[in-house]
């Protein structure tokens, strides 16, 4: 019975040997599972507007309704001549809203009409040499109310996204890189990733407020949070 039991226990202590192996390497594979280093990735672009949208808000005022409406009219005249003359197609320029009141002050009723036209093309260049001459309508008769500006957007941006989402993260593994290299151990592979939202700012200049949609040059930004293993 004695000589049996001897190649029984040198089984045990060889499983017990190989089961500590196993599980001291199983834990220190957890260990190195466990190592990892989260970094951001930036990408921009400078992109031009495609889309300008200028609202033009004019009013009349006066003692006799016919006579506003008259002037009000002739405005409306002014202003569609002058795009016109700009080369832009009738339809670009489309009514917008209108409305009129009356005041009276000792006895006298004052009658104002206010319209609104709304420019809207993709003609980039010519918005903007039309905006450049708009002082041309002050001189024809027409004051431009507050509330009259161009607006110029990107409209494009589901056709960037996919390239600079790839290129904010490759960012993210230069930096990474940096990172394991001044550690002395290497970059694996993704173990977590963010995308931030995009943002559409002014390319020059001021980064949020006035100053972002009354310009065409536009840049194009995102940032990607990724969490890389460590080898």
């Amino acid at each position: 019975m004695r000589s049996g039991l001897v190649p029984a226990a040198a089984l045990v202590a060889v499983g017990l040997i190989v089961g500590g192996y196993l599980l001291g390497d199983g834990l220190t594979r957890a260990r190195h599972a466990d190592r990892s280093v989260t970094v951001r990735g930036l990408a921009e672009r400078n992109v031009t507007a495609d889309l300008a949208v200028w609202t033009l808000n004019y009013s009349e005022q006066g003692t006799d309704a016919a006579q506003v409406q008259a002037a009000i009219d002739r405005d409306t005249q002014t202003i569609r001549a002058f795009f016109t003359q700009l080369g832009f197609p009738a339809d670009a320029l489309t009514a917008a809203g209108a409305g009129a009141n009356q005041n009276y002050m000792n006895g006298v009723q004052t009658v104002t009409i206010n319209q609104r036209l709304q420019l809207r093309t993709t003609d980039i260049a010519r918005a903007r040499r039309a905006v450049a001459r708009q002082f041309d309508l002050v001189r024809q008769g027409v004051v431009l109310q507050e509330g009259s500006g161009i607006s110029y957007s990107f409209t494009r941006l589901n056709a960037i996204k996919p390239a600079m989402v790839a290129e904010a993260t490759r960012d993210a593994r230069a930096a990474a890189e940096q990172f394991a290299k001044d550690s002395d151990t290497g970059v694996g592979g993704i173990k977590s990733a963010s995308q931030g939202y995009f943002s559409i700012e002014a390319r020059d200049g001021e980064q949020s407020g006035y100053g972002v949609a009354d310009t065409p040059l536009k840049k194009v930004r995102v940032v990607t949070t990724v969490d890389f293993y460590l080898d």
